[in-house]
């Protein structure tokens, strides 16, 4: 198994450096959720098909090797709130082993 280290910035503000493995095809939300860093209910609620931005995240390293924004991704973020020019959906940032050391922060919640 091979992991790469993330650190997560939960909706508190605690950063935590959690260990994601790269070979169990997983995506930033699933990692979120697997680690319990944000309340249940209010990450991923659609799943992870990009059609709620509940598990929108500011991305705070390594943009540039993320995959571009797909045109689903950029109208869920066209009707999110809190967005940012580094917001992403998490549900899809597929963990690969170059996104070693990617640190990210879960936005607020959707008021």
């Amino acid at each position: 198994m091979s992991d790469i280290n993330i650190t997560i910035i939960d909706r508190k503000g605690e950063a935590h450096r959690v260990a994601a493995p790269t070979d169990m095809n997983m995506n930033l939300m699933e990692v979120i959720r697997s680690f319990e860093l944000a309340s249940e209910g209010t990450i991923g609620i659609c799943g992870g098909m990009a059609m709620c931005a509940s598990c929108q995240c500011y991305m705070l390293n390594y943009e540039h090797l993320l995959p571009e924004k797909s045109y689903e991704e950029e109208d869920m973020l066209d009707q999110a709130f809190f967005v940012q020019d580094n917001s992403r959906l998490s549900c899809q940032i597929p963990i690969k082993e170059e996104l070693e050391g990617l640190e990210v922060k879960i936005a607020p919640v959707t008021p």
